[in-house]
């Protein structure tokens, strides 16, 4: 994961609740990718060393277990960079030219100036980030599917070239919640939609208070339809009980409750839920040491199986027997 800043309920609903379930049935690796963060934020990287460990402090509040689960920063294990040298020298400019978010990604942060070759070539290194670890499954959304298909592409033309060396990983696609952001469209920093997992309990109150609710529903006395019309409703799917949920929606249908309490009532659902998170998170900021500790060790650990990978590959492409012209 790319550490561009505070993560939010987007996140949590679509990416780290699936990590948890993964880290308790496979042996998983989970890379702060500061590198990858270069490629858009290169004219300003000084704040992201604070945002990995951010972003790191968030995973593990939320539940990522480094006794379970490899937990590193990528800079901290520079095998990854020697990989994707190596498979760059093997990669076409057609296949990166080709990746559909290449250019969508170049519309959407048109303000910055992408025509770089680390931009263009980010997903040779995303290929690294798995291959190095022999990955057979890569947990990802529908988004990211063409990254996979790309790092396939390059493990079968690396294993034509000089025999088979790396399994070609396999999309393992996550049941990916999607959660509109506080005016209905993605949840994104960007858009200042967000709820952030490090907000305070005034913070989430106050954003939930200005969430858009049934647009056809000016007045208390108008009947709702909170399932199709309230962006609101999302976060009662997710945080709201369902027979509660269901009592909510026959109120707001026959007009018996209003958005301002019905919005303090999800509000407070939701600081119920993340006050486990914001306890752990508080606790872990407070041991900053610690934290380092746990980075070194989980960087330790992501480099001896890194280091065996790179013993492979040196020898598959210095091999007498590799494919020749």
């Amino acid at each position: 994961m790319r550490p561009t800043g505070r993560l939010h309920l987007g996140h949590l609903h679509g990416v780290l609740q699936n990590w948890l379930r993964l880290q308790e049935a496979y042996e998983c690796f989970f890379c702060a990718a500061d590198w990858h963060a270069l490629t858009t934020c290169y004219e300003s990287p000084g704040g992201i060393p604070a945002d990995t460990e951010e972003m790191v402090l968030d995973w593990l509040a939320v539940g990522i277990d480094p006794e379970r689960a490899t937990v590193f920063v990528q800079s901290d294990v520079k095998e990854h960079a020697e990989l994707h040298l190596l498979l760059s020298m093997i990669t076409p400019v057609s296949w990166l030219e080709r990746n559909p978010t290449y250019k969508e990604q170049q519309q959407e942060l048109k303000e910055r100036d992408l025509a770089t070759y680390g931009f263009l070539g980010y997903p040779v290194l995303q290929a690294a980030d798995i291959i190095i670890y022999r990955a057979h499954k890569v947990p990802v959304g529908v988004d990211q599917l063409p990254h996979v298909e790309l790092t396939r592409e390059i493990t079968r033309r690396f294993n034509y070239l000089y025999g088979e060396t790396f399994p070609v990983p396999e999309a393992m696609l996550a049941e990916v919640a999607k959660l509109p952001g506080l005016d209905g469209r993605k949840m994104s920093k960007s858009y200042g939609n967000a709820i952030f997992l490090s907000d305070t309990p005034d913070e989430v109150r106050r954003k939930i208070a200005t969430m858009i609710t049934d647009i056809e529903r000016p007045r208390k006395s108008d009947p709702g339809d909170p399932e199709n019309r309230c962006v609101a409703f999302n976060l009662h799917r997710l945080y709201v009980a369902p027979d509660r949920r269901r009592e909510i929606v026959e109120a707001c249908k026959a007009a018996t409750l209003g958005c301002v309490p019905c919005k303090k009532e999800l509000a407070e659902a939701v600081v119920r839920a993340l006050a486990p998170i914001w306890e752990r998170r508080t606790a872990l900021g407070d041991d900053r040491e610690g934290l380092h500790r746990l980075l070194r060790r989980g960087a330790e650990r992501a480099r001896d199986e890194a280091r065996a990978t790179m013993e492979q590959v040196r020898s598959a492409l210095w091999s007498p027997s590799a494919r020749s012209g």
